[in-house]
């Protein structure tokens, strides 16, 4: 007979806090304002007394950490726990001095405490205000700083997959084929740089800021072949200027086309004739909840962003799974390496050994389409090539 699930178990308590979390997330109310239901007080409330297991604690897990600017929850929960992706088990657990475990601010002390086998994570006393600074981690070097709008720090290292939230794009349709096309330059230019005049023909639909694409590329599933999507080359952005149309010629027995006015505003390769015009979407840069996924998910990378052969720590790689198999932005996921094939030379007859599939990552799902998604590699011991696999952790 199956047991009754209760609100006390260390998995149910994960998620049901990481998705209040992320449903706040999702939510236009300012953070501080973020409505908290009574199931979601009473679950922090349960691991506010339970702590998190000090088998869960990582190796070498400092006594405290004053948070720098530059930090992400990633990183400090790299520190104190063996999985950084379950933090809201130990950040979500003491409501009266964290508020919310997802705005941790520069300045701030958290400080572990071990009680019997459970630890917890509390602010403590910062440095300088008459605090034991001792114990103090700071994490170094530091390439770039960054915080949120509202000076929290953010999950992740935004400055990584930023530009990707723009510029990596995957059409479920080969729709750039039909898309506006420049079809002309000013003075007959061949490419087009930052500033510069394009002429453009096609159906803009009333939007007046542009993406510009090259090579529509499809993307083939690593197992079956079908093609999940077409990820296009991004080469700018381009600025409506002034619209086109029909024009009479100068006999008024003939009307003549005249291209739409554009101005390439951004430029990351130069553009040239036939490049295709895309609408801008709306900047998405909210706090990234890391989560394991709720249910079982497996599948394998299809490229390396870039068109690199192979990938290591924080590139981005292409996943053969979207929306409509389950994943969703914020999941991490396990990356595998498949055992390889290998007689074995110390029996005569040389039978074949597969050896064991090893485990050589992690990556973080930041952008998902219907059937493929981009991922974030934030640990990596081998270089990972297309067709290695990932799988829940």
């Amino acid at each position: 007979m199956s047991r009754p699930q209760s609100h006390s178990h260390p998995r149910l308590r994960l998620s049901l806090w990481v998705g209040a979390a992320i449903a706040a997330l999702c939510s236009p109310v300012p953070a501080a304002n973020w409505p908290v239901t009574t199931e979601q007080r009473d679950t922090a409330n349960q691991v506010a007394q339970a702590g998190v297991p000090l088998s869960e604690l990582a190796p070498n897990a400092p006594d405290s950490h004053t948070v720098v600017r530059g930090d992400t929850l990633w990183d400090i929960s790299k520190l104190f726990l063996r999985s950084p992706w379950r933090w809201p088990e130990l950040w979500g657990m003491n409501l009266d001095q964290i508020k919310n475990p997802h705005l941790i601010y520069p300045g701030q002390m958290l400080s572990l405490v071990k009680v019997g086998d459970r630890a917890m994570l509390r602010v403590a006393q910062p440095v300088g205000t008459g605090g034991d600074a001792g114990n103090t981690v700071k994490m170094s070097p530091r390439v770039r700083t960054e915080t949120l709008d509202n000076g929290a720090i953010p999950a992740i290292p935004l400055h990584l997959i930023g530009p990707f939230l723009n510029e990596a794009v995957v059409f479920s349709t080969n729709e750039l084929a039909t898309a506006p096309r420049i079809v002309a330059s000013q003075e007959g230019r061949v490419l087009l740089s930052r500033g510069e005049t394009a002429y453009v023909r096609g159906d803009l639909k009333g939007n007046r800021d542009f993406r510009v694409f090259r090579d529509s590329t499809p993307l083939a599933d690593p197992d079956t072949g079908e093609v999940l999507g077409y990820e296009a080359r991004y080469v700018g952005t381009a600025e409506f200027v002034r619209d086109g149309g029909l024009q009479a010629s100068l006999d008024d027995k003939s009307a003549q086309i005249v291209p739409a006015t554009f101005k390439m505003t951004s430029i990351r390769q130069e553009a040239g004739i036939g490049d295709r015009l895309a609408p801008v979407p709306q900047s998405d840069y909210a706090a990234y909840v890391p989560h394991a996924p709720a249910q079982a998910i497996k599948g394998r990378i299809i490229s390396i962003y870039g068109e690199a052969i192979s990938a290591g720590q924080n590139q981005i790689i292409t996943l053969n799974r979207g929306a409509k198999d389950g994943l969703e932005r914020g999941h991490v996921m396990a990356l595998w390496r498949d055992g390889t094939l290998r007689p074995d030379t110390t029996d005569p007859s040389r039978p074949l050994m597969k050896l064991p599939d090893e485990r050589i990552g992690t990556l973080f799902v930041f952008r998902v389409f219907d059937r493929v998604s981009y991922a974030l590699i934030m640990q990596s011991e081998d270089p990972v090539k297309p067709g290695d696999r990932f799988t829940q952790p």
